[in-house]
């Protein structure tokens, strides 16, 4: 066990334990000069945890307190923030006091240095983490899966009762609610004189379609991202229909019903959902990992002695409030050359489509298409699409159109496309926000708990 104040500036790589202090004593004074809010991270074996530092937050001290087990997940994450640290552009001033140990959980519930956890790494336990540090009277930024299974959602219900009764706030990481496309499509969808109404659509024909494709090799803030061998098992990172699947369900809600406290006992019925394996070479774990070897709690999932199969493809059929919607994910090695993650989505309305495409036309960028969907002339459509857009101009400036096509494209001033990594501080600071004024809106509990239940009972079922 060992507590260390690392500066970050100063901070040689790999190596965890500099120098020894009294960085975590709470005298009056230090609290007297500490920011609002305080961040304990914990365990952080997800690259989200330090993305959720790579800028400096308003209201945030600038210490941070890390408990975690000895091992490269924490060395990665304290690389991580000392890249951030250092690099020559707008650079960070972040202080880490690091704790490492087999009981830095209960350290952590111990010391209570900071007023907010972050926790973004194995699945497993999460659910249980956050359970006992509500339990314990501290706020929790989660990265999702805040839960993998049926067992755990309930748990996860009862930490919200018991996050109200104890006055403080449990909140997941929905990045996707903040990329750009997303939101102008959400934005439009609430235009009637162009989108109409939104259909009810059917098994076949969805009114409602997420696809997101993810890679396991990949690059994070400029380097190749190293993932702990955990990540491909999924009894600690959770299946794919639980994961990522965490990002469709919630923009579905988020866009189709926005504002809308949806009901999971009432509003959501599954028709049907199903799972399969993406399938990796030794030489492949070897890329992304670093390891020369499966670990032991990998061998469940080997097939043909060196074959592992990692259960991270998945796909939902549901209906919400009477909407028929369809999500799916898939997860592929590495990206052909040019392209990377890549999301694709379409909300059909009774006079329009609003599709996202991001394929090799659009070099992989994120693209936002409008199309004519009824019976409509091409003129008053066109004028329609102008009003809507015109109407959005006060809020995004220099947002227009162009016809490509049959559909017109959105154009959407590069200064509104900030990136993935940094929808992480805009999550963080919405979250700081409602810390401030002391309450969230009144769907956002009710609607995370029907996103949950959503994914933990795709998952029940396509077993």
């Amino acid at each position: 066990m060992n507590i260390s104040q690392i500066a970050l500036p100063s901070f040689i790589a790999g190596t965890l334990l500099l120098s020894c202090s009294t960085g975590q004593d709470k005298s009056s004074n230090d609290m007297d000069t500490k920011a609002p809010y305080q961040l304990m991270t914990v365990d952080p074996g997800h690259f989200h945890a330090g993305l959720v530092q790579k800028s400096m937050l308003e209201d945030v001290d600038s210490t941070v307190y890390v408990y975690a087990p000895e091992g490269p997940d924490v060395e990665d994450h304290l690389n991580r923030v000392e890249s951030y640290n250092n690099r020559a552009d707008d650079p960070t001033h972040w202080n880490e006091v690091v704790y490492t140990g087999p009981d830095f959980f209960e350290k952590m519930l111990q010391d209570q240095p900071g007023n907010i956890m972050v926790v973004a790494g194995n699945n497993a336990k999460k659910t249980e983490y956050i359970n006992r540090a509500i339990n314990a009277g501290i706020n929790v930024l989660a990265d999702k899966p805040m839960v993998i299974n049926s067992e755990n959602f309930n748990l996860l219900k009862q930490t919200f009762d018991l996050a109200k009764e104890k006055n403080v706030m449990l909140y997941d990481i929905m990045t996707e609610r903040h990329e750009i496309t997303i939101t102008i499509q959400r934005e439009l969808s609430q235009v009637p004189d162009l989108f109409g109404q939104l259909e009810k659509g059917s098994v076949e024909n969805p009114a409602i379609t997420k696809e997101s494709v993810h890679h396991f090799f990949k690059y994070v803030s400029g380097s190749p991202l190293k993932r702990p061998a955990w990540f491909f098992d999924v009894e600690q990172q959770g299946e794919g229909l639980v994961d990522i699947m965490t990002h469709l369900v919630d923009m579905i809600q988020w866009e189709a019903y926005p504002e809308q406290i949806i009901d999971y006992e009432k509003d959501i019925d599954i028709q049907n959902a199903r799972r399969w394996a993406t399938e990796l070479t030794p030489s492949m774990f070897k890329k992304v990992t670093g390891l020369e070897s499966y670990p032991d709690y990998l061998n469940k999932d080997i097939e043909n002695d060196s074959i592992l199969k990692v259960y991270s493809n998945g796909e939902i059929n549901y209906t919400l409030k009477g909407t028929h919607a369809k999500t799916s994910v898939i997860w592929n090695f590495v990206a052909p050359e040019g392209s990377a993650d890549t999301h694709y989505s379409i909300m059909r309305g009774t006079q329009a489509n609003l599709i996202i495409q991001q394929g090799e036309k659009e070099n992989f960028k994120s693209t936002l298409y409008v199309e004519k969907a009824g019976d409509q002339s091409d003129e008053q459509f066109m004028a329609d699409l102008s009003k809507a857009i015109e109407g959005l101009q006060g809020k995004y400036p220099g947002l227009a159109f162009e016809k490509d096509g049959a559909q017109f494209k959105i154009i959407i001033p590069d200064e509104f496309k900030v990136g993935h990594e940094a929808h992480f501080a805009q999550v963080t600071n919405k979250y700081l926000n409602y810390l401030k004024e002391g309450k969230m809106p009144d769907w956002e509990v009710p609607n995370m708990i029907a996103k949950y239940y959503t994914t933990t009972k795709a998952y029940e079922m396509s077993r």
